[in-house]
């Protein structure tokens, strides 16, 4: 019996890999383009992210490639490294069913080490325009024999500037060759491109002319730049992300919110231009495996960005169009899975959100600052119904591939200052982000006082109380009936709960959720540990 992608023309051995990484069945983008590309011929695929397009040019080059031919064969062109790295990481997997080699070719690499391997024998070239063109002016590569080229996320490319790079590229390869474009939407400049340098192409639309993303629950927060900060918490504590993308409009500010969360205790981290390639590959790492929450980038870095378990997308900065727009939020609610796509909008952003509107065909569910607190409100209360019915909660899952309902989780806090060394030499911060960060901190000071007399914190020492509350950050303090905060001493607790972040906690008669040390309890729930 033959596999669902024999039937589309692969051949048995890279269906049979497919199958064994779990792949059973194309998907629709799959199904119209592949038989296309087979057929010799140039293809324009619109269709959203996350719906197999990678698969529909990778698997009929590897099944064109000939592998004793020691040219390049085929050029892969994208906006950026991140997207790169994930098309050649997808293509090597299938690779070796026919022994062909794939080299990419972005910044941040060593050139040197890229020319040796273009020396050899490389099949497949996957690359950004800048670093391409490098190497076509050095003389380390020459396209003139390449029969398949595909033009990856093409509005995204031209909409950051590399026209005439693409364009330059595209002048020194075979006039004979293949081209497939691809593309989330289709503006004219796309469109102009696709007139030039293809030749009769298939057009393939998946799901019609709107481009909606039907599976990411998308609504706008009306709210001004002053309480951004403090609304993107609030939103975080209400909604409990499993992984978030918060995107920035300029580097400058994705750094400063980073560290404005970061100083707050979130798991945070930056992705933009400024990073080295290790640092950017080591926060992805990071990411990639749910060690951070939450993601602070910018439009270009964020590019090619594919995750699994990314629930969340917060516009911190509105996009400045729909074509961003769809972008940005498509790096949620994948493969079929749900997302929630959150824009945060000042009074000055109105018109933007009008033509973003425009552009989706779609009027977005407006909500305010008092609409979250009543959702919160409503979600503590369901909690504390749960809990009264004995539901007994486990802790978050740590496995990115887990790819559930990730709703409901708590919010991380970073563990001790990790992260923050980085940081700490920039001097200057936004007025309006320092100033919030103030706000925020001093409302949860506040709610700390009021809470209820039976909670005990400890950061590096173990805590203790009986009735009353006490914190204890690196010493020990202990309380019978009343209130104790202690810095230098050690606190134990017998009538209330004990979280601790950095030494152990013990409790009788609440429960101890533990981070980075040990936590007992004999009459209360075991909170998760952390990572």
């Amino acid at each position: 019996m033959s596999l669902p992608f024999q039937n589309l023309g692969i051949r048995y051995s890279l269906a049979s890999l497919l199958k064994s990484g779990g792949v059973f069945e194309p998907t629709p983008v799959q199904k119209n383009t592949i038989p296309v590309v087979l057929d010799g011929r140039d293809v324009i695929v619109q269709a959203q992210t996350g719906t197999g397009k990678t698969l529909a040019f990778a698997l009929p080059i590897l099944e064109k490639i000939q592998p004793d031919n020691r040219n390049v064969q085929a050029l892969i062109i994208t906006p950026t490294r991140e997207l790169a790295i994930q098309i050649t990481k997808e293509i090597n997997k299938l690779a070796s069913a026919i022994g062909c080699n794939v080299l990419a070719a972005y910044g941040g690499q060593d050139v040197e080490s890229q020319i040796r391997k273009l020396q050899g024998t490389a099949h497949i070239v996957v690359g950004t325009p800048g670093r391409l063109l490098d190497h076509l002016r050095r003389g380390t590569v020459e396209f003139w024999k390449l029969s398949m080229l595909v033009l990856d996320e093409a509005d995204q490319m031209l909409h950051m500037g590399f026209l005439n790079e693409v364009e330059e590229i595209l002048s020194q390869t075979s006039k004979h060759r293949q081209t497939m474009l691809f593309s989330a939407t289709m503006p004219d400049s796309v469109k102009r491109l696709a007139v030039q340098y293809m030749r009769d192409p298939e057009d393939i639309r998946i799901q019609g002319e709107r481009i909606t993303l039907d599976n990411i629950n998308q609504y706008v927060v009306e709210t001004t730049d002053r309480a951004k900060l403090q609304t993107l918490v609030k939103m975080v504590e209400t909604d409990r992300p499993y992984l978030a993308v918060v995107f920035c409009r300029t580097k400058i500010r994705a750094k400063k919110l980073a560290e404005s969360l970061l100083s707050l205790g979130l798991e945070v981290d930056e992705l933009h231009g400024d990073l080295t390639q290790a640092k950017r590959e080591q926060v992805m790492k990071r990411f990639r495996s749910a060690k951070l929450q939450l993601l602070v980038a910018t439009d270009v870095a964020a590019r090619g960005l594919d995750v699994e378990g990314v629930t969340h997308v917060f516009n911190y900065d509105i996009p400045q169009d729909a074509e961003t727009y769809i972008h940005r939020i498509g790096r949620t609610g994948r493969a079929g899975h749900k997302g929630t796509a959150i824009t945060l909008a000042s009074p000055r952003d109105r018109m933007t959100l009008q033509v973003i509107e425009r552009g989706i065909d779609a009027t977005l569910e407006r909500r305010s600052m008092g609409t979250l607190d009543v959702i919160a409100e409503a979600k503590v209360s369901d909690e504390r119904t749960s809990r009264s019915a004995g539901a007994s909660s486990r802790g978050r899952k740590t496995n990115a591939s887990n790819r559930g309902d990730y709703s409901g989780k708590p919010m991380r806090k970073a563990p001790g200052n990790a992260g923050r060394d980085h940081r700490r030499n920039e001097a200057s911060r936004d007025d309006n982000t320092q100033e919030t960060t103030r706000g925020v901190r001093g409302q949860a000071q506040e709610h700390g006082r009021g809470r209820s007399s039976k909670s005990n914190s400890s950061r590096n020492g173990a805590g203790s109380s009986r009735s009353g509350s006490s914190s204890s950050r690196n010493g020990a303090g202990s309380s019978r009936s009343g209130s104790s905060s202690s810095r230098n001493g050690a606190s134990s607790s017998r009538g209330g709960s004990s979280p601790a972040r950095n030494g152990a906690s013990s409790s009788r008669g609440g429960s101890s959720p533990a981070r980075n040390g040990a936590g007992s309890s004999r009459g209360g729930g075991r909170g998760r540990s952390g990572r």
